[in-house]
Order: C-alpha cells, then structure tokens, then sequence
C-alpha cells in the first residue's frame, strides 16, 4: 500500500511544515498513488487556506509513522495512550484508541489529539488491513479523543458521536485548537481541525462491520454531557471511552450524580474486558470500576460535607482537596484535578 504524502507549511510561519497523509491517494502501487498526486494535493490545500504545499511523495505503508496496536481479542486492537494530563504529556497521546475490523470493514473507536496522531493511526491500520474504514466513533468531545478525526472521514468514514457532541464542539472548537496549539510544537498540530459528527446516535444504536456488530448507546450526563460507550458483542469488548478512568484522575465535566448512576451496574452483558479512556485495560466491569467509584463517591461526600458546614465555594475547595488526598496514591495528575472537579461537584450539590 502507497500513500499520498504532502509535505504542508504554515502561510504565516516560514519553514513550520509536516507531512499530511492524504488518503484519498491511496493506492497499491507507487505508480498508482502518483496518477492522482497533482490534483488530490492541489485540492486538499485549496481547502486549507491557511497552509501551503513544498511538495509531495508516494511512499508505501512502512515509511509511515504509526502507533502501536495491541491485539485485544481477534480483530480487537488498542492505541494504549499514557495516563497523565495533556499539559504533562510530550506528544499528547493520553488516550486509548480502539480499532476493530469486521469482514468488510473498520471502526476507529476515538482518534486522539491532533491530525498528526490521526494520521499514526490510520497508519498503524493500514499495516494490518486494506478494508475501507466505515466509522470513526468519537465517545466525547474533549480534545485528546476527537482531533484526529479529519484523516478518518477524508478516507471515507462516517463520523459518529451522542446527539450532544455537534453542539459541544462547536462551543469550544476554537478553545480546543488554541489550547493544542499551546502545548505542543506547531509541527505537531499542522492540519489539526474540529471535526463534527454525519451521525448523533440519541439512545441505542448499531453498526455493521460484516459479521461483526457494534452497539453503541448514548449516555445521560456523567463525565460529559456527550459521553457515548461501544460494544464489540462478538469479543464481548466494551470501550467506555472516559465513563471510565483507570490511573488517570477522572474529569468532572458533566454530571456527578450521573456519572455514579451509570457506574452502579455494567451496561448490557458482562464485559470480557473493558477499555478505559485512559489507564490499563481491565478484564471486568469491577476491576475496571472500583477505584473510579470509590474516588466519585468520596468527592460527592465531601462536597456534602462542606456545603452542611455553609462553607463558601472559596473555602470549600481547598478543603476538599485536603480531605480527598490520601487516594492520591491511586490516580495520576491528582491535585489540579482534585480541585477542578471539587468545584464543579460543590455547584451540583449545592442544589441537591
């Protein structure tokens, strides 16, 4: 396999350049990927305004950066990303991917912080498969789970995502991109873009991979106000996306009391195995979840506890933070997180 490789520039920013995997020059020979070269290039940065083209190249699949996939069950790959926040990470690749190819085709199950990271991905896949790549599942809008969407749906896949995720993409798109842009080497983001979903999925849903089924179903408020989990029901492979955290401390974007409700039973059948957004694969649902539960549970306490004192919100939060330290051994970039979900939990329950 030979793919399309534009080397792309910043307009405003001389010699900041990156390769961009062009997928629709895709093709089985070099011969092939280079009939089309010219025009897919040309309308490709048509398209992208902000950046220019200083050439391009065919080069086969091994030529290509990619991520590692780890085999899960047949068919069944993770990108297993590290655990730690965006701002401690050195290529933001915090999250775990999924891939999981059917008799005709391909889902990606989330697509990491950047075009770039897509990129890797689509990379790691094509070195495994030549099916087309039917869906790119996005399980929640923060960044490091859908930035690298682009390459997937210029490949020809449907993006697909909870009936919540359109809006808040749009709200915070311009927040995301700068926040990428902040943290990482320009050349790290070059291409990067918010990708909106073709496809909101409002309760249950599935997606045919040929011989291979995929639910997905739509949550209610927990970690996000868009969280969305999927199910491989032939190797019985549940990817929560961030429902659930494993090593990494959980985020509190959405709703507390949601996100323990959702957590008191495993959804559908019993899960062979379970993939986090962030942190180890578990082998069950209580392995996956006791620590999770543990720490929401105390968080929801302690917010209790201080909004019965009549603690200010001020005050509050830094008491929180103290009274919750000693899980601190469990999880990962503990303290500022400890403190941005004491705040958000203290204004939910303050309402109870």
């Amino acid at each position: 396999m030979f793919h399309l490789i534009l080397t792309a520039c910043l307009a405003t920013s001389s010699g900041v350049c990156a390769p961009m995997l062009l997928p629709e020059g895709e093709a089985r020979d070099q011969a092939g990927c280079a009939a089309g070269a010219d025009r897919i290039a040309a309308d490709w940065l048509a398209s992208h305004p902000d950046l220019t083209g200083e050439g391009h190249a065919c080069l086969p699949n091994d030529r290509l950066e990619a991520l590692e996939l780890h085999p899960l069950a047949p068919g069944v790959f993770v990108s297993s990303g590290s655990p730690v926040q965006l701002e401690d990470s050195a290529d933001g690749h915090i999250a775990n991917l999924g891939v999981v190819i059917g008799a005709d085709s391909v889902a990606v199950i989330d697509a990491g912080v950047s075009r770039r990271q897509g990129q890797q991905l689509y990379a790691a896949i094509r070195a495994r498969t030549g099916k087309p790549i039917s869906h790119v599942i996005l399980t929640h809008m923060h960044p490091d789970h859908v930035l690298g969407a682009s390459v997937f749906r210029e490949a020809g896949a449907q993006v697909v995502g909870h009936h919540a995720l359109p809006l808040a993409l749009e709200m915070r798109a311009g927040g995301y991109l700068d926040g990428i842009a902040r943290l990482f080497p320009p050349e790290q983001v070059i291409g990067t873009e918010v990708t909106l979903p073709d496809r909101v999925v409002n309760g249950r849903e599935q997606i045919d991979l040929g011989d291979r089924v995929l639910t997905l179903q739509a949550v209610d408020p927990a970690h996000t106000d868009n969280d969305l989990w999927v199910r491989d029901e032939i190797s019985g492979t549940l990817f929560s996306g961030d429902l659930i955290f494993r090593k990494l401390t959980p985020v509190l974007d959405g709703s507390l009391l949601g996100w323990l409700q959702w957590l008191e039973a495993p959804p559908g059948a019993p899960a062979q195995r379970v993939v986090p957004g962030h942190g180890p694969v578990a082998s069950g649902w209580q392995e996956a979840v006791m620590l999770q539960t543990q720490f929401l549970k105390a968080l929801a306490e302690a917010a209790r506890g201080q909004i019965s004192a009549g603690a200010p919100l001020s005050e509050a939060v830094p008491n929180m933070v103290e009274s919750l330290k000693e899980m601190q051994g469990n999880w990962t970039s503990f303290p500022a997180t400890v403190a941005r979900n004491a705040t958000a939990a203290y204004k939910e329950l303050e309402w109870e």
